[in-house]
């Protein structure tokens, strides 16, 4: 990892937590949203991560410097470099596989006076949990919050580094 890898992690971390606030934000105001283009209720949306590998070299490091009782030589394991679908390298961190919807079905509630309720009165609404809603975006703004502190405590170094350096 370069000088400025820690920079790359925590900012590709700081846009996937972003788009984990800005689907949250979508599900709360969707929540009660019964016709969507597509027929039906709104479903809510989830924000699926995925880990990116690190550095092959430190995995190898590591299993080198430990070795085992035996006295035979360490397993090398060598680590694929992660890329994305475009063919362009991945920094180590955490990236969004995508956003996929909820599979649980759609709430009914008793309304025959509401425009999409069906022959027996009942309407389909999503089965948003506003609590739920709060929490996952609670969660996301610690996380970017975090990234951002990590990010300047980086900058800080560098900088404490680069005088270190002059004098």
């Amino acid at each position: 990892m370069n000088l400025f890898g820690l920079m790359n992690t925590s900012g590709g971390a700081m846009a996937a937590e972003r788009m984990r606030a800005e689907v949250v934000a979508a599900n709360m105001a969707n929540a009660e949203t019964t016709r969507t283009a597509a027929g039906g209720p709104y479903r809510r949306q989830e924000v699926v991560f995925a880990a990116d590998q690190g550095d092959p070299g430190f995995l190898n490091s590591l299993t080198a410097a430990t070795g085992n009782a035996s006295g035979e030589s360490p397993v090398s394991v060598a680590l694929p470099a992660p890329t994305l679908p475009d063919g362009a390298a991945v920094a180590p961190g955490v990236h969004i596989t995508g956003v996929v919807e909820d599979p649980s079905p759609p709430l009914k509630r008793y309304d025959p006076g509401h425009p999409d309720a069906g022959p027996d009165g009942y309407v389909s609404y999503p089965d948003i949990n506003p609590l739920t809603e709060m929490v996952d975006l609670m969660g996301a703004t610690r996380a970017y919050g975090l990234n951002g502190a990590a990010v300047q405590a980086e900058k800080g170094m560098i900088t404490s580094a680069l005088e270190i350096a002059k004098s």
